[in-house]
């Protein structure tokens, strides 16, 4: 990964800048300013970490990385869902995501390598983080700095999950001897590190589940404060993403072992320990301002003057409005839309469905210019159906029907599920993943872990996990820079 290059492309600038460590001229103690306010100045990287206040201007530089809408705050996302079978391209737009969608992606392509760089970008911010707090802790409280190292490394955590995902074949299709990324884990100022073979798949995911394992012993565990809770990292947001991440791997004993920590064995399913998390009564109050259910376990929030931009957003893809309504809903086969477990009365279809003359609509992402919804990275709705997978597939199959019956029934009440062998069970969770996630980046994922081809409708075929199109392909720029990357 040359910096160097970054540098000259304006990714990076001077002093700490060149770490690519946004800080803010001031922090207020508004939560809402953490993660909204424009960043506005450059501190030297000898006296970040000297005060609190430095400290956390630069943790909040992490989550406005990660946000960026070039990678979580909203490419992630389209990028998972346009690969799949759910969404037609109307548009034509290479700019917006039409190679992928089509799988025609190579490694020229300029977006996908903004996917990778924003990527590495925040994991050497965290790596900076992580480095910096450990060396130059005199004027912090010990809490604070663990706190703060745990949501450095719940962040680079979520990176690496993210990148591997796209960028590296399933964990399930050879056990995580694939290829996978190379691990940086330090701090880097220059190019002499240019040069890093990538490791394996499995040894990315051993990374990814250490970093979580150290965030979960030192995140809060409530921050009592409504925006925080859903905004920040804490103890619950990283149980989560590693019960996600196991999930990835196949390990559904694990799945169930760290999802217990978050599920009860029975209705009601409320998160037993620290923020008490829940199904909203109503889901179309998850997606509406001002974001801070008990079901969001952790989202990225959206202001005016720092929102995805760039056509990047949400809404821009699936709404009208002043939306473009780049794709639209497939309401044919092999899309969600057909399955009769999304029934006519589902609320997830009279709320979140629409239909004019361009085409049918999706409005889970209702904002309109500039686009400030909040975007849901991990939310209890899926912790359910991720338990309610594993206890299919290796545990309580009653337990399982439970979990699936609480997603479902929260919009749909009337629907009967029947009696289910455990095949059909499994099939059932899988279907409710589709219809319960859409557009939250999930599609092409689900498929991945589970070892299935990408059923595209924009490749017109399916894309099987040996196909070299199933995954994104290395950016050129980093196969120059770095030729220990390989093909």
């Amino acid at each position: 990964m040359n910096l160097l290059n970054y540098k000259a492309k304006g990714y990076l600038g001077k002093k700490i800048a060149f770490l690519s460590i946004p800080l803010l001229l001031s922090i207020s103690s508004c939560s809402e300013d953490f993660l909204v306010a424009e960043p506005e100045l450059d501190i030297s990287d000898v006296v970040i970490f000297e005060t609190p206040e430095r400290a956390e201007a630069a943790i909040s530089g992490l989550y406005l990385g990660a946000k960026h809408g070039r990678l979580f705050g909203g490419r992630y996302l389209i990028y998972n869902d346009i690969k799949g079978e759910e969404f037609l391209n109307r548009t034509t737009n290479v700019v917006t995501g039409y190679s992928t969608y089509q799988f025609t992606n190579d490694a020229s392509d300029t977006y996908i390598a903004d996917f990778w760089n924003h990527g590495y970008l925040t994991i050497n911010k965290a790596n900076i983080a992580i480095a910096g707090l450990e060396a130059n802790t005199s004027g912090l409280d010990g809490a604070l700095v663990s706190q703060f190292v745990g949501e450095a490394k719940f962040i680079r955590a979520l990176c690496y999950f993210g990148l591997v995902q796209i960028f590296a074949k399933p964990f399930v299709l050879d056990n995580g001897q694939s290829r996978g990324l190379p691990l940086r884990l330090q701090p880097e100022t220059g190019s002499d590190n240019n040069e890093l073979a990538p490791s394996s798949v499995g040894e990315v995911y051993n990374q990814i589940l250490a970093d979580l394992d150290a965030a979960i012993g030192s995140l809060p565990a409530d921050y009592n404060d409504d925006e925080k809770n859903v905004t920040r990292a804490h103890v619950n947001a990283a149980i989560a993403l590693k019960v996600r991440v196991l999930l990835a791997k196949g390990d559904y004993a694990g799945v169930i072992t760290e999802g217990n920590r978050l599920v009860p064995t029975s209705a009601p399913f409320i998160a037993p320990s620290g923020i008490s998390h829940r199904l909203q009564p109503d889901i179309t109050s998850v997606f509406s301002a001002p974001y801070l259910t008990a079901e969001s376990i952790f989202s990225f929030p959206m202001a005016a003057t720092n929102n995805p931009g760039g056509q990047n957003q949400l809404g821009l893809y699936y709404n009208i409005g002043n939306g473009n309504l780049e794709y639209t809903v497939n309401t044919s086969s092999p899309g969600i839309f057909t399955n009769p477990q999304w029934g006519e009365n589902d609320d997830r279809r009279t709320e979140f469905i629409g239909v004019e003359p361009r085409g049918t609509y999706f409005t889970k992402f209702a904002g309109v210019s500039p686009f400030v919804d909040y975007v849901p990275i991990i939310r209890y709705a899926e912790v359910l159906l991720n338990v309610a997978e594993a206890e299919a597939e290796v545990g309580d199959v009653n337990r399982a029907k439970a979990l699936l019956e609480a997603v479902h029934h929260r919009s749909d009440a009337a629907y009967e599920f029947g009696t289910l062998s455990r095949d059909e069970l499994i099939e059932a969770i899988l279907v409710e993943r589709r219809i319960e996630l859409m557009a939250e980046g999930f599609r092409a994922n689900d498929a991945a872990r589970r070892g299935l081809p990408h059923e595209s409708v924009g490749a017109g075929s399916a894309i099987p996990p040996t196909d070299n199109r199933y995954v994104f392909p290395i950016p050129i720029l980093e196969r120059q820079t770095n030729p220990a990357i390989g093909d």
